[in-house]
């Protein structure tokens, strides 16, 4: 018979509801949904990303007209990426809103998932931008036009205090997702961009060597490129359901199989929904006469506790007496019994869909 524990997506603020005895009769029962909420704290972020939407905005208009009369490839590129930073905080405040509609129809999950296409959407401009800027930075530097240099470093101290402003902002609002951290790290970007188109301007001032404002763009570009890399990387693990970067299946497959009861972990699937909230699934086998709701209960202490995964499905079901080992997915000889015959793995499925967790020495 099955065991089955049903979304156990309690937040980490009700840890003592779901450790409470199980109100559900029969084995069908599950942790339950009490006090979750899985919803971005949206209007709080809002606020501060409104606040750095404007402020990047109108220094941005103005920085357009004073690289245009200044001759300036970096006053211009920073006035683009500062674009690209207006964009991304749009995007990111779509985002938010989307994220936070409540699961209906075909969308189970809600469009929780919509930060993430923010995040890739900003890993992308900041690869575009930088390519073109690059081109035009090396272009510049076999060809490198008059720059008023006077007029570029007024204009990038100015925008320097513009995007500590912003990025101050943005850092009060929740990074741990992937849209804010998005729009972040385009300000942040920018405010280097500024550091280093000051100091090209203070170069151009001091000596005339108007190819520092081009050298000044390529570490800009260098800087852009690693942030965009970043954030396709955590987003394209997000979609691709890989688990959370700090969370070993593994490891935890083996800490579930080592619990009082367990006789075997398999079918485990952890991934993330969105970031910062992480759901598992998994089929586990007990002893023969065991306590199946005792057992659950106690895997998703383990889960809440220890790796903070809220929102679990656990399978539970008793072991079939004669099993004596289990091997991986295609090994039938090391699961035979002593008479040679390969005893069944139970109502859940014929062969377990990756490693096979049991308690002691045992391959992955």
């Amino acid at each position: 018979m099955s065991h089955t524990g049903n979304s156990s997506h309690l937040s980490r603020s009700a840890h003592a509801e779901a450790s409470g005895p199980d109100s559900h009769a029969g084995h069908g029962g599950h942790g339950g949904h009490g006090g979750h909420s899985h919803g971005v704290s949206a209007d709080a972020d809002r606020r501060w990303l409104g606040a750095a939407l404007v402020l990047i905005t109108v220094f941005m208009a103005a920085e357009v007209v004073v690289g245009l009369l200044a001759g300036s490839l970096a006053l211009l590129s920073d006035a683009a990426h500062m674009l690209t930073d207006a964009a991304s905080i749009v995007l990111a405040l779509v985002a938010m809103r989307l994220a936070a509609r409540p699961a209906q129809g075909g969308y189970t999950y809600g469009l929780k998932r919509a930060e993430i296409l923010s995040a890739q959407v900003n890993g992308l401009t900041l690869l575009i931008l930088g390519a073109w800027l690059a081109y035009e930075a090396v272009r510049r530097l076999i060809s490198p036009p008059a720059v008023e240099g006077g007029l570029m470093l007024v204009t990038a101290l100015v925008g320097i205090a513009v995007n500590v402003a912003a990025t101050w902002c943005l850092s009060r609002a929740n990074r741990t997702s992937l849209n804010v951290e998005g729009a972040y790290q385009h300000v942040l970007n920018d405010l280097f961009a500024f550091i280093g188109t000051a100091v090209a301007a203070l170069v151009v001032v001091l000596t005339g060597f108007a190819r520092a404002d081009a050298l000044a763009t390529l570490v800009v570009v260098a800087l852009m490129v690693r942030a965009a890399y970043g954030l396709l990387r955590d987003s394209g693990r997000i979609f691709l359901e890989a688990a959370p970067t700090d969370v070993d299946p593994d490891v935890l497959g083996d800490r579930l199989a080592g619990r009082s009861g367990v006789v075997e972990v398999h079918d485990l699937h952890v991934w993330q929904i969105t970031s910062g909230q992480a759901a598992l699934s998994a089929h586990v086998l007990v002893e023969p006469g065991g306590e199946c709701h005792e057992v659950r209960r106690d895997l998703e202490k383990v889960l809440q506790g220890e790796y903070a995964i809220t929102h679990t499905t656990l399978q539970v079901d008793h072991a079939p007496e004669r099993l004596l080992q289990v091997a991986l997915p295609g090994d039938t000889a090391a699961t035979a019994d002593s008479a040679g015959t390969a005893p069944p793995r139970g109502p859940h499925c014929e062969r377990a869909h990756g490693p096979v967790h049991r308690d002691g020495p045992h391959p992955h």
